[in-house]
């Protein structure tokens, strides 16, 4: 799950109540399909910040603490968010929420994610791949986990 830090970060999902946030303003179809026929409650996301400069990459894991249901700013004329089109009644954007489960001991920086031969394939290291919300493969997830200093019986722990 991919975030600008500068407009939430994984600090600031710390920070919440419970450490559990909404996961709104989600307005792609195709990341909307993601979150509403993949995330199931208790998924483990990699936490990823975007366009940071130097701090762009993987910071931390995040678990899904609750499944897809409607994303109410969509319909709220007073939210950054609004789309006319949606509505209660019409509903076109779905929402899931988030909850801080584990920092990584040090950033994986996108270069050096697309250094590592074990993670070819990984959509966020691949051109062109700009969706907030990706599927990340078992073994993906696992090795960069692993390169963000969580030692293998953490990993294991994580069950993935």
């Amino acid at each position: 799950m991919k975030t600008e830090p500068d407009a939430f970060s994984f600090d600031d999902l710390k920070a919440c109540p419970q450490k559990t946030e909404p996961w709104d303003g989600i307005r792609n179809y195709q990341a909307r399909n993601l979150m509403r026929d993949d995330m199931k409650k208790g998924d483990l996301a990699i936490f990823y910040h975007s366009q940071a400069g130097e701090e762009t990459g993987a910071v931390g894991l995040a678990t899904i603490a609750k499944e897809a249901y409607p994303d109410h700013t969509s319909w709220d004329p007073k939210s950054k968010y609004h789309d006319p089109k949606s509505s209660p009644d019409n509903v076109r954007w779905l929402m899931v929420d988030v909850k801080w489960k584990q920092d990584f001991k040090q950033l994986v920086s996108l270069q050096t994610m697309k250094a590592e031969k074990a993670l070819e394939g990984m959509r966020v290291t691949m051109r062109g791949q700009r969706l907030s919300i990706q599927p990340v493969e078992a073994k993906h997830f696992k090795k960069v986990c692993q390169m963000g200093g969580l030692t293998k019986a953490q990993i294991d722990k994580l069950g993935v």
